[in-house]
């Protein structure tokens, strides 16, 4: 053990001894080196550990929290031996700038969508979905529909959440069921995702950085919708005509619930015209309705003595002796508690992610794979490819990567990675959170085999769509914007 460490440690002092005297003007290329393998090693090591997840029962922020501080102390020592110590700095911090308007703006989101399952619309919704008495393939219809609509708006895996929890309501005794409907969810929230720049991660990173404007995601409309009825259609056929038993369910909307739906979409239409009208970030839409939100939570807590006075006088007249027991367990809204409830470990592996990614493209290792793909295979297959790829390795690394390495494209190309990185992630259970997480939400009834038994269905979907956008956008291809 003590040898190899010796070797390495002299393999890595004769790289630091023959690099670049040009070095100076620029970062090292350290991708055929020691260091350039040891760091390759360590990224690997991480991510395999983030595949595990459900294994190991270790959440994934972890790894790749500890994999981007090793990667880039690596890169720091590197540097500092050639004399270079500001050159690191400036490329961490250009990188920290990146995360940082991207988990801004989705800590906001999370917040809003915290207020609003605290206020109980999402419970009122799956309610009002169940008590209509749906059949199975009715209710396999307007599940994936409804994910594929609400996922614009409301993420892809918050409403792949809802959507799970409406099925395994209705028919909680149906294994068969609920893993065919969540199927269809996941491909449904994807795909519904893929045509918003709220809708995923993904395409708010290509937003933010300018390459597609906002109206010209909905041109994915199409293709993302093809995406989803194409298997569902498949699906559809294996679906027994039977009908769930009823389930009543009577639930009452919190005080202010619409109006923070108004404030959520408000803060939206900010964060729209903040980036198209001002040419500013669209975090600086998002924040600005943050404040929205706390605003109206003060005028909750201040109203909130007259507003229960109110009520118990209006449930004592008509002796609700139920209505009486619920305000007595009534608590003021806090903003910052919705925000401590965000999803913070996906924020964290957001950031370790991007870190790490960032560390390898400084290194040089996204130039020679931009070579190898969009020289070599040419972009249309390059990102058909990478779509592929989205599916094992989640697609926030594999964005993060394209947009780093800058690759000159036509706007059809960039509204096809977009498109792609979206929906790959379908073609397996572990390629997209949606996918994770109703794994965790229906654990023994949803399973990856299960997922995978349907994945020639969605990968018929998934060509189908490249060739609808090929089509249907052919004169994008043709107008070239550049990051």
């Amino acid at each position: 053990m003590i040898n190899g460490l010796s070797r390495l440690a002299l393999m890595t002092g004769l790289v630091l001894l023959s690099a670049p005297a040009m070095a100076a003007v620029g970062p090292l290329d350290l991708t055929r080196t020691a260091v350039g393998f040891l760091v390759l090693i360590v990224f690997s090591v991480a991510y395999l550990l983030v595949v595990l997840e459900e294994k190991l029962h270790m959440r994934k922020s972890k790894p790749v929290l500890v994999a981007a501080g090793i990667i880039w102390a690596i890169i720091g020592w590197v540097y500092i031996q050639q004399g270079l110590t500001g050159v690191v700095e400036d490329a961490y911090k250009h990188t920290l700038l990146e995360f940082s308007e991207l988990m801004l703006f989705l800590l906001v989101a999370m917040t809003y969508i915290n207020a609003l399952e605290e206020r109980r619309v999402f419970d009122a919704f799956r309610a009002w979905l169940v008590d209509r008495g749906f059949n199975y393939r009715t209710l396999f219809w307007l599940t994936g529909l409804m994910a594929f609509f609400i996922s614009p708006v409301a993420d892809n895996l918050t409403t792949a959440l809802l959507m799970c929890a409406v099925v395994m309501k209705v028919a909680p005794d149906d294994k068969k069921f609920i893993n065919l409907c969540c199927v269809n969810i996941v491909v449904a929230a994807n795909a519904g995702g893929a045509f918003s720049p709220f809708g995923d991660i993904t395409t708010l990173m290509v937003w933010q950085a300018g390459l597609v404007h906002f109206e010209e995601f909905f041109v994915l409309f199409l293709p993302a919708l093809v995406n989803f009825l194409v298997p569902a259609l498949i699906m559809s056929f294996f679906i027994e005509d039977r009908t769930p038993g009823a389930a009543n369910e009577e639930v009452e909307l919190k005080r202010g619930a619409r109006r923070i739906l108004g404030l959520f979409l408000l803060t939206i239409a900010t964060a729209v015209c903040a980036h198209v009208l001002l040419h500013l970030p669209p975090v600086l839409g998002m924040m600005m309705g943050l404040g929205y939100l706390q605003f109206f939570g003060y005028f909750l807590r201040m109203t909130l003595p007259r507003s229960l006075a109110r009520k118990r006088r209006l449930a004592e007249q008509s002796g609700d002796q139920a209505r009486l027991q619920r305000l007595g367990s009534v608590v003021p809204f806090d903003v910052f508690n919705r925000v401590a409830r965000a999803e913070w470990d996906t924020l964290l592996f957001f950031y370790g992610v991007i870190m790490c990614v960032g560390g390898l493209g400084f290194m040089g290792y996204l130039s020679l794979m931009s070579d190898l793909l969009y020289t070599q295979w040419g972009a249309t297959q390059a990102n058909v490819a990478l779509g592929v790829i989205s599916s094992v390795i989640d697609n926030i690394p594999v964005m993060f990567a394209v947009l780093t390495m800058e690759p000159v494209m036509s706007q059809g190309q960039w509204l096809l990675i977009t498109l792609t990185a979206g929906v790959g992630g379908s073609l397996l259970s572990i390629g997209s959170a949606a996918g994770v997480a109703l794994m965790g939400q229906a654990r023994g009834v949803y399973t990856f085999f299960g997922h995978m038994k349907w994945t020639p269905a969605i990968a018929l979907g998934y060509i189908v769509s490249i060739y609808v956008h090929l089509w249907l956008n052919a004169d994008q291809f043709g107008l070239y914007r550049h990051l």
